[in-house]
């Protein structure tokens, strides 16, 4: 299992450092969210020596909602932003020794891709034209994903080891409470589901069927980097702090 990180977002350097040691993909702002040159290099460059893949994480912003806010642009627009966003990141990464690995989405253009057709076609597209040889990180089962494939671009499916999800398998927006698993056992036991069972666990306690390749943490997360050893030790198969508790029940079905 691929383990993979949003970096790069204005944490401090310290723990970007830190996380690098239990990771194996990163996923770096590169300019549009959050990101600015200093930190694209300090990526790439930590990325290299510890041997972690290198993505590009490009956002869409406006009014400093951290990407998080309503996304209102066009498929040009979209190419246009990651041409600049992704090419700059490919470009100091070069300088640096590292080679793009992945392209992943930010936040609220990550869903907006999954939303519209349009954007999900031109995000798709313009990895296959300008970036052949990049993976696209995206829901297992969603638009992009589907869409990929038939375009010649690869995908690893992704899922989240520190957010909450709906029954449909869509994240619980952030706004809402509980929308985010702080809680190292609720990580743990996030993990253990999706690697046992091929399993999430919704707020509601039903079980979705899921087989990512990749499972995210998000950098900003409180505890980030406790939660992050966590889920490598889960994945190397070795039992992290709290093992015990999280496997209670899971050999138990919930409620459907």
């Amino acid at each position: 299992m691929d383990i993979n990180c949003d970096l790069g977002e204005g944490e401090p350097l310290t723990r970007t450092r830190a996380l690098m040691r239990w990771i194996t993909s990163a996923n770096v702002a590169c300019g549009g969210h959050a990101g600015d040159v200093r930190s694209m290099r300090d990526c790439a460059r930590l990325c290299h020596q510890h041997g972690v893949r290198l993505g590009a994480h490009p956002g869409w912003s406006a009014g400093g909602d951290f990407g998080r806010g309503e996304v209102r642009l066009s498929a040009d627009e979209l190419e246009l932003l990651l041409l600049q966003q992704v090419g700059a990141l490919q470009r100091i990464a070069g300088e640096e020794g590292a080679r793009l690995h992945h392209v992943k989405l930010h936040g609220a253009l990550y869903h907006a891709a999954e939303a519209d057709p349009s954007l999900a076609r031109c995000y798709v597209q313009a990895i296959r034209q300008w970036w052949p040889n990049c993976r696209i990180y995206a829901r297992p089962d969603g638009r992009v994903a589907r869409l990929a494939p038939r375009h010649g671009v690869a995908v690893w499916g992704e899922a989240f080891a520190d957010r909450a999800y709906a029954d449909d398998g869509a994240l619980v927006p952030r706004s809402r409470a509980g929308a985010l698993l702080t809680a190292r056992a609720q990580v743990i036991r996030r993990a253990l589901l999706v690697r046992d069972q091929g399993a999430i666990e919704t707020v509601t306690g039903r079980r979705l069927a899921v087989r990512p390749r990749t499972l995210c943490i998000h950098s900003d997360t409180p505890g980030a980097n406790s939660l992050a050893r966590a889920v490598a030790l889960v994945f190397r198969g070795e039992n992290p702090p709290r093992f015990s508790r999280a496997r209670r029940g899971l050999s138990h079905p919930s409620p459907r």
